[in-house]
C-alpha cells in the first residue's frame, strides 16, 4: 500500500516566489527594453509555482490537473477568440471595416472624435456583450481614423476601451458579467443594477474627461495627405464601396439582441461577412476559406491603408490564445498550491466593516489578475473566498458580484501580461502601458467603488435595503437573489448587527 503524501500550505515567502519571477521578468522587459512578449515570463512563473508546489508536497499530476481544469473553464472563450479572428478577416475582405473608416473620415472631426468613440463603443459593447469584438471591429477602424487626425493612438485606445468595457459590463450577453453573477450566486439583472452605482458614474467622469481633452487638449493637426492616401488606398483595393457594406455591423447587433450564444453568433456574423465578400467584392469560395483562416492581405502602396486592411483571420489570434493558455494554466497552478490562501487568508479574518469588505474584494480581484493573468480567475476566486463572509456581515450577494467586476474585469485590460491586456494591445496596436493612463473608466471605477464604500455609499444589504451614492439614509428595497440558506443567514446577521447598533436601520 502506497503512503499518502503529506501536503502543506506554502509559506509567505514561498507563495510570492512565482510573483517575484513574473513581475521581475516583466519589469526588466519594459525597463531594459528587451521587447519580449509576456508568454515566456508567465511560463517561467508557472514553472516556479510547480517547484513551490512540489516543495509543499503537491504532486506533479495534481498541478497539471489544476492547470487543465482552469483552462477548461475558459475553453469557450478560446473558441470565441479564434472565431473573432474569422469575423475580422471576413469584415476586412468584404469591405465593412474599410467602409466604416471611409465614411467615418467624412463625419468625424478632431473636436468630437474622442467623445464619439467612447460613446459609440459603449453602445456597441452593450449590444454585443463583448469588449473583445468591439476592439476587433470599431476599435481597429477608430484607431485608423484617429491617426489621420493626429490624435495620440494611446488616447484613442483608451477611449475605445473605456466605452467597450462599460458596454460589456452592462450587457446581459457578456460572458464576464454572467460569470460574476454566477460565481457570487446572484441574479444576472440584480448584478447589473448593482453596477449602476459605480460603473455608470465612472463612465460619466471618463466621458467628460474625453470631452475636455477634445476641446482643450492638443490633438495634433488634421493631415489631409494621410486622409487622401487612406481613402485612395481603400477605393483602389475594393471593387465596391458603399454604405451597404455597413450592414454586417447591424447583423452583429441583431444577433446580440436575439441572444444567439457567443460561438454560433460570431460564426454566423463571420458567414455574413463572407457572403458580402462574394456578392460585392467578387470573392470565391476559396477566398472565403482564406479570409477566415489568414485574414485579408493587400498592398495598396499606402502604409496606413495597409495597416488597416491587413488584419484578421484565425491565425492572427494564436498569439493571444497562446498567452491565455499559459496565463490561465499558471493561475490554476498558483491557486492549487495554496498561495492565495497563504497570502490573503489572514486578511479575511481581520475584516470587520463593510468598507473593509469592499476594499478586500477589489484588491483580491486585482491581485488575482496581476498574479494569475486572467480576468475569469479574478471573478471566480474572490467569490469563492468571500461569499460566506458577505453573508456573515449581512451584505448582499450582488454587492460581492459588483465589487468583483469593479476590481477585476475592468482592471484586466490594464495588465500587460493578462490575456485581456494582451488581446486588446494586439488588436489596437498600442502597448498596454501606453494606453493605460487614458483608460479613464477602468481607472476611475475601482476608485469610485472604494471611495463611496468609505463614506457608506452604494451599500447593498441582504434584505434589499441600500444607501445612495453619497450614503445618507438607508432605503428599503427588494432583496437580490441568492441561495435560500445563504439569504436566511445573511438577513439574520443583518438584523443582529442593526439591533446592536453596528449598522444603521432602514430610514436612519
Amino acid at each position: 500500500m502506497s503512503e499518502k503524501r503529506a501536503t502543506r500550505l506554502p509559506s509567505k515567502f514561498e507563495a510570492v516566489i512565482p510573483i517575484i519571477v513574473l513581475l521581475g521578468l516583466m519589469i526588466c522587459n519594459y525597463v531594459m527594453g528587451w521587447g519580449q512578449d509576456p508568454h515566456i515570463p508567465v511560463l517561467l512563473a508557472a514553472i516556479a509555482a510547480c517547484f513551490v508546489g512540489a516543495r509543499c508536497g503537491v504532486k506533479y499530476q495534481e498541478l497539471i490537473a489544476a492547470a487543465i481544469d482552469s483552462i477548461s473553464q475558459s475553453f469557450e472563450a478560446f473558441f470565441i477568440l479564434m472565431f473573432v479572428g474569422c469575423l475580422v478577416g471576413s469584415f476586412e475582405w468584404c469591405g465593412t471595416i474599410p467602409a466604416l473608416v471611409y465614411y467615418g473620415l467624412k463625419l468625424f472631426t478632431p473636436t468630437i472624435f474622442l467623445p464619439a468613440v467612447c460613446l459609440l463603443c459603449t453602445i456597441v459593447g452593450l449590444s454585443l456583450g463583448s469588449s473583445y469584438t468591439v476592439s476587433a471591429t470599431l476599435g481597429i477602424a477608430f484607431m485608423t481614423i484617429g491617426q489621420t487626425m493626429g490624435v495620440n493612438p494611446a488616447l484613442i485606445a483608451g477611449a475605445v476601451l473605456s466605452g467597450a468595457c462599460t458596454g460589456d459590463k452592462f450587457s446581459p450577453l457578456s460572458d464576464s458579467t454572467n460569470l460574476a453573477a454566477a460565481s457570487a450566486q446572484t441574479d444576472l439583472f440584480d448584478h447589473i443594477r448593482a453596477m449602476i452605482g459605480t460603473t455608470f458614474p465612472a463612465f460619466i467622469i471618463a466621458f467628460i474627461g474625453y470631452c475636455v481633452i477634445a476641446v482643450f487638449g492638443e490633438s495634433g493637426e488634421y493631415d489631409p495627405t494621410l486622409v487622401n492616401g487612406l481613402e485612395e488606398g481603400i477605393i483602389n483595393t475594393f471593387d465596391y464601396m458603399s454604405p451597404v457594406l455597413l450592414l454586417p455591423i447591424l447583423v452583429i447587433i441583431i444577433v446580440a439582441v436575439i441572444k444567439v450564444p457567443g460561438v454560433p453568433g460570431v460564426l454566423l456574423v463571420s458567414a455574413v461577412g463572407c457572403i458580402f465578400a462574394v456578392l460585392f467584392q467578387g470573392a470565391s469560395f476559396s477566398d472565403c476559406i482564406t479570409m477566415v483562416h489568414y485574414g485579408f492581405e493587400a498592398e495598396t502602396g499606402d502604409e496606413l491603408a495597409d495597416a488597416l486592411l491587413n488584419r484578421g483571420g484565425m491565425d492572427s489570434m494564436m498569439w493571444t490564445i497562446n498567452m491565455a493558455l499559459i496565463a490561465i494554466g499558471f493561475g490554476g497552478i498558483y491557486s492549487r498550491i495554496g498561495a492565495v490562501e497563504t497570502l490573503l487568508g489572514g486578511m479575511i479574518r481581520s475584516i470587520k466593516t463593510p468598507f473593509q469588505m469592499v476594499a478586500a474584494t477589489l484588491l483580491t480581484a486585482m491581485f488575482c489578475i496581476l498574479t494569475m493573468c486572467d480576468q475569469y480567475l479574478g471573478l471566480i476566486i474572490p467569490a469563492s473566498m468571500y461569499k460566506e463572509k458577505y453573508d456573515e456581515m449581512g451584505l448582499a450577494r450582488n454587492l460581492l458580484s459588483r465589487c468583483q467586476e469593479d476590481g477585476g474585469t475592468l482592471f484586466s485590460p490594464l495588465v500587460p501580461w493578462s490575456s485581456c491586456g494582451a488581446y486588446h494591445s494586439s488588436m489596437l496596436g498600442v502597448g498596454t502601458l501606453s494606453y493605460l493612463p487614458f483608460c479613464f473608466t477602468n481607472i476611475v471605477n475601482p476608485i469610485v467603488s472604494a471611495a463611496t464604500a468609505a463614506w457608506g455609499g452604494n451599500m447593498l444589504y441582504a434584505d434589499g435595503s441600500r444607501t445612495g451614492f453619497f450614503g445618507g439614509k438607508v432605503k428599503a428595497g427588494a432583496p437580490c437573489k441568492a441561495p435560500a440558506e445563504a439569504r436566511e443567514k445573511a438577513v439574520a446577521a443583518l438584523e443582529e448587527l442593526r439591533a446592536n447598533g453596528t449598522y444603521k436601520k432602514i430610514g436612519e
